[in-house]
């Protein structure tokens, strides 16, 4: 694989059991690079490490005033140099190949993971460490796995030369033979503490990133309660936990380094002292002694690789740790699916509480557990972070769909939707049927405001709104602009069924009343289910269905629900229980209650039959926003 064929066309199967499985499958799947960087890394090696014997050759034939074979150490010098060129340049290539590449494939891993798990990967990993895996934790894992193959070069070469210098010169290639594994091995009993300080280093970073992107992502809310100052303070702390952390881990990397420096350094002290005794007793000769020391000094060069390996290591173990944690994700049902690819149409219904939304209809759910309307939510869409009795779609269990063809056939948007940088044309550039063209679905979104004020604050973007860019998450927007384009993003795709939770939890009441009638007609002939306690929103609904500790309690219209379930109505109206009372005790026996459509009395500043009483709204029959917006539902039915 070469940089310019990237991305893999399937980056394959990873072995996420642990860390140190997952970097020797990355390693297995890169054979062919790796093998190739070795070739170049052995013929690097070994050219650098071979100039000494021909400066040894040359010395000696001066000595020994033979031309002959001073040009032949000439001719080899030279060769040694092409030698040495050659593979530094094509060892560094294939290094850096091995790197980016391996760093990609972990990314497209990463990618495809969290595209299978959605919206449950942040439920089972911090979004910090998300991050962290995403973007530093890559690197430090190709470095390892690009590092092996120089290492292992390295390595070969060593053993190489210290056989030749055996061979060549047996009094001084013993000394060196002796004292090379001291210098390799003398760091290993510092390395554990050295890999525990950078992954106590890793782990902090991790924290402070978190906390950076939680802050990042909450600063409209910390603006609003004055809370910017008590975060920078939180953020500054953990700052400063990670500057001393990585110092102390600098600490003992300086520590072994030192000791790479010192102890070649007296091995080299070492060989000349015996080579110059044995040079004045006449054993060896000068080009000789040339040789074995310009060896040893030349030897450094790749016991250095001994460091780096060590290094490579002991940062890039945490880093496959987590990026392991994360691949080992799995969804809670196969994504595969047991049945063919298909996509039905009917009745959407959820066994587990008995909910039911009719086929081309649009139906209303409330609960009063927003926990267990997300989880609903979840599990009518199909494949679910959790174990549980799937959801059925015209009979069909959606579980057991593949995965794609449940996500065509109804598509969940939560009540959190995530609005991603770029134009907004890319924004609503997503798989649709078709029928429905992007003006529609921002008309019935009510997105008229939106476009102008994207278009205000984009550049060259006033002939065409399509055009304007719309920052990270949409920061620039306010929540009830990021539901609005979120939800006309999920009109666009026009499934077969379509599940909405909250989807104007953040807009004004005038706005709701707009976008209910906007998704009804847009909607009309589709599935649609609204997970909502909006009166709005409720009054629109073809059916209502109440859902009280995880059952069905209740079904039918929103007024009489309204008037027949006193726990609907506690919910819609956010009626207390004191309130509730007091309206007990004020309803006349036999009869509706006070401020209930059925005692609703001409003239009383209502509109329309069935309107809600003055003087009973007065007495907090319904109290907080439920009167309010059933007198503008009205009003604005009249006006239509």
């Amino acid at each position: 694989m070469q940089i310019q064929d990237l991305p893999y066309p399937e980056p394959g199967v990873p072995d996420a059991r642990s860390g140190s499985r997952f970097l020797w499958w990355l390693f297995r799947n890169q054979l062919g690079g790796q093998l190739k960087a070795l070739a170049w890394g052995m013929l690097h090696f070994a050219s650098v490490s071979a100039l000494p014997f021909c400066v040894g050759l040359a010395i000696q034939a001066v000595v020994d005033r033979s031309g002959s074979r001073l040009a032949l150490a000439g001719g080899f010098m030279a060769l040694c140099c092409a030698g040495n060129a050659l593979g530094d340049t094509f060892l560094h290539r294939a290094a850096v190949t091995n790197w980016i590449t391996a760093a990609a494939r972990v990314q497209q891993l990463l990618a495809r993971k969290a595209a299978l798990l959605g919206s449950a990967l942040t439920r089972r990993v911090a979004a910090g460490e998300v991050v962290a895996v995403s973007t530093g934790d890559v690197e430090k894992i190709g470095w390892f796995v690009e590092a092996v193959s120089r290492f292992t070069a390295a390595a070969l070469t060593i053993v190489l030369v210290c056989v030749a210098l055996v061979v060549y010169e047996p009094a001084l290639g013993v000394v060196v033979i002796l004292g090379l594994p001291v210098l390799a091995l003398a760091v290993l009993p510092l390395l554990p503490r050295a890999t525990r300080r950078a992954d106590v280093q890793r782990e902090k970073a991790g924290r402070a990133t978190e906390l950076a992107s939680d802050t990042v992502a909450g600063l409209r809310v910390l603006r609003g309660i004055g809370g910017e100052a008590l975060f920078l303070d939180r953020y500054r702390d953990a700052s400063q936990d990670v500057r001393h952390a990585a110092v102390r881990s600098a600490r003992m990397w300086s520590l072994i380094s030192a000791i790479q420096v010192l102890l070649p350094g007296l091995l080299l002290i070492a060989v000349v002292w015996h080579g110059v005794h044995l040079a004045r007793e006449g054993s060896i000769g000068v080009g000789e002694l040339v040789t074995v020391y310009s060896s040893v000094m030349i030897l450094t060069y790749p016991l250095r690789h001994f460091e780096e390996i060590a290094m490579a290591y002991s940062f890039s173990r945490p880093s496959a740790k987590r990026a392991a944690r994360v691949l080992a994700l799995e969804r809670a049902t196969d994504t595969a699916g047991s049945r063919t690819a298909e996509t039905p149409a009917g009745d959407l219904y959820d066994p587990a509480t008995g909910l039911l939304a009719p086929s081309g209809r649009l139906t209303a759910v409330v609960c009063g557990d927003p926990d267990t309307a997300g989880s609903l939510a979840e599990r009518l869409g199909g494949h679910p972070s959790q174990e549980g009795t799937s959801a059925l779609l015209d009979g069909v269990p959606l579980d057991e769909l593949p995965l794609a063809s449940a996500r065509t056939a109804v598509l969940v948007q939560d009540k959190d939707p995530v609005l991603l940088s770029g134009t907004l044309r890319e924004l609503l550039d997503v798989p649709a049927s078709g029928a429905v063209s992007a003006e529609d679905a921002l008309a019935a979104a009510q997105c008229g405001d939106v476009l102008a004020a994207l278009a205000q604050g984009s550049v060259g973007a006033e002939d065409d709104p399509m055009d304007a860019r719309i920052t990270e998450r949409g920061r620039s927007l306010s929540g009830g602009q990021r539901q609005r384009l979120a939800l006309a993003r999920s009109l666009i795709t026009d499934p077969e069924a379509l599940v909405l939770d909250e989807p104007t939890s953040a807009v004004d009441s005038h706005t709701e009343a707009r976008i209910a009638e906007g998704v009804r007609a847009l909607r009309a002939g589709r599935t649609t289910v609204v997970f909502t306690s909006s009166p709005l929103l409720l009054d629109r609904a073809d059916r209502t269905v109440f859902l009280h500790e995880g059952e069905v309690a209740a079904v039918g219209v929103h007024r009489d629900l309204l008037r027949t379930e006193p726990r609907y109505r506690a919910v819609v109206t956010r009626e207390t229980e004191a309130e509730a009372t007091d309206r007990e005790d004020m309803a006349p026996a036999g009869g509706p209650p006070p401020g209930s459509r059925d005692n609703a009395a001409p003239g009383d500043g209502a509109v329309g039959e069935g309107a809600l009483d003055d003087s009973a709204l007065d007495d907090g029959v319904l109290r907080r926003d439920h009167d309010d917006v059933l007198h503008r539902l009205e009003e604005i039915e009249e006006t239509a």
